[in-house]
């Protein structure tokens, strides 16, 4: 009899303090957080029920007397029991959409917003607190809350800096997620990592490399047939060059244009050759649309980024050897940098932060699996998997920085990927 009483006590137990959290609406569980402005809105694709969230984020995580700003993330619900995917974003997120990791694993999903852009911004654009040790900080915040809502599996993944985000966050805070998934996500070597500039020399074939050069040589020598014709693009594009002056946008632009070329994936048969006239090369360059990148609307928009690159993320420069006497409104004495931070700034780059999570994942960074993909520029800053670790990398043959995905896996790097993923998260995948 007493053994009996006792096991009814167990399931009354049971009923009152785990399955009500089964049970009870997903509104009523969030109500129950703290910090969390919610509404529920139209689902992407019928895949779930969605919320917009606004979460209120300390401006300094380790001085709450900063003040704070609301951070906005989407979540996706399918289930309390089911894995739930954080998609850390390394810009804004204008608009929710499902990851295919996501709809993989039936999961559900956090899709966060990063710390100074978009909505998730602060009154007062302090930059001193535009760094990593906070960016990840908000993450582990969003994870602490929901982990009070989902019992599932947990695993982060983003694209590009949202990958390189992912890296981070995985670094300052290891426990929070069982697996890290980061997509064509750069983790450099400094500053300016010169990889970058190996990597450009050796992709593709010479015949291809001829013409890509060719093409930057033909634009800077007829400059002044060019310029004009450019100036009418801008003109039409609305675009404004005060950050930069237009000669030196078109000079950054020409620059560019080979990292453009192999991260976008753009074939050599288009380029056009030699005997093409300036009208046809302009026009190819212009629906190339990298001049955009150095107007003053898309240096606004991406000042964040350029912070952090310039502060303690790393990036880019040109190399300008072949090109110094074509270089006449740029600095012609070194590289110029891919960066452009907000001005009236004190930017210093500290390296301490890279130099430190390089040396963690050669010993510590387990659980990851990395895809790239071979032809994007940024795979020359691909982390380097170590055999002191269980994580695993994917290069993807032909792709470029967008096409880098899952879905576009063979056959066989499909099922490692995915037997990988039953095997780290003890889960049953169904395509």
């Amino acid at each position: 009899m007493k053994n009996k009483l006792n096991f009814v006590l167990v399931v009354i137990l049971l009923y009152f303090f785990v399955l009500p959290v089964q049970s009870q609406n997903l509104e009523e569980l969030m109500f129950e957080l703290p910090d969390i402005i919610f509404q529920e809105i139209e689902p992407t694709k019928e895949y779930g029920t969605t919320y917009k969230l606004k979460i209120k984020q300390p401006l300094d995580h380790f001085d709450l007397s900063k003040g704070h700003f609301y951070q906005k993330v989407f979540l996706t619900h399918r289930g309390f029991e089911q894995p739930i995917v954080m998609n850390t974003c390394g810009y804004d997120r204008s608009k929710d959409y499902i990851h295919e990791l996501t709809k993989l694993l039936g999961a559900n999903q956090l899709n966060i917003e990063h710390r100074y852009f978009g909505e998730s911004i602060p009154d007062s654009l302090d930059y001193k607190y535009l760094n990593l040790t906070q960016i990840t900080a908000d993450l582990h915040y969003i994870n602490q809350l929901f982990k009070k809502i989902y019992s599932g599996k947990w695993i982060s993944t983003g694209i590009s800096k949202g990958g390189s985000t992912t890296i981070f966050y995985r670094y300052f805070y290891p426990n929070d997620v069982d697996v890290s998934i980061p997509y064509v996500a750069p983790l450099t070597m400094g500053f300016e990592d010169k990889r970058i500039y190996t990597f450009l020399d050796t992709i593709g074939s010479k015949d291809c490399h001829n013409k890509i050069e060719s093409l930057q040589i033909n634009l800077f020598e007829n400059r002044e047939q060019v310029l004009p014709l450019l100036k009418f693009y801008s003109i039409g594009k609305e675009l404004d060059f005060s950050y930069l002056t237009p000669e030196q946008a078109f000079e950054y632009a020409v620059l560019e244009y080979p990292f453009s070329f192999w991260q976008s994936g753009y074939s050599c048969d288009s380029i056009p050759d030699e005997e093409a006239s300036i009208n046809e090369i302009v026009e190819y360059f212009v629906n190339a649309d990298i001049l955009s990148l150095y107007s003053d609307e898309s240096i606004d928009k991406y000042g964040s980024h350029y912070y952090q690159a310039a502060t303690e993320m790393g990036y880019y420069g040109y190399d300008i050897d072949d090109f110094k006497e074509y270089i006449v409104s740029l600095p012609n004495d070194k590289n110029p940098h891919a960066t452009f931070p907000p001005k009236n700034l004190d930017v210093k780059f500290d390296d301490t932060l890279l130099k430190k999570v390089n040396k963690w994942l050669i010993n510590e960074g387990n659980k990851f699996i990395y895809i790239y993909g071979s032809i994007d520029t940024w795979s020359a800053c691909a982390v380097k998997l170590s055999k002191n670790v269980d994580s695993k990398a994917f290069y993807l043959e032909g792709k470029n920085h967008y096409k880098a995905r899952i879905k576009n896996m063979n056959e066989e790097e499909r099922q490692e990927f995915i037997s990988t993923l039953e095997n780290w998260l003890s889960l049953d995948i169904e395509e």
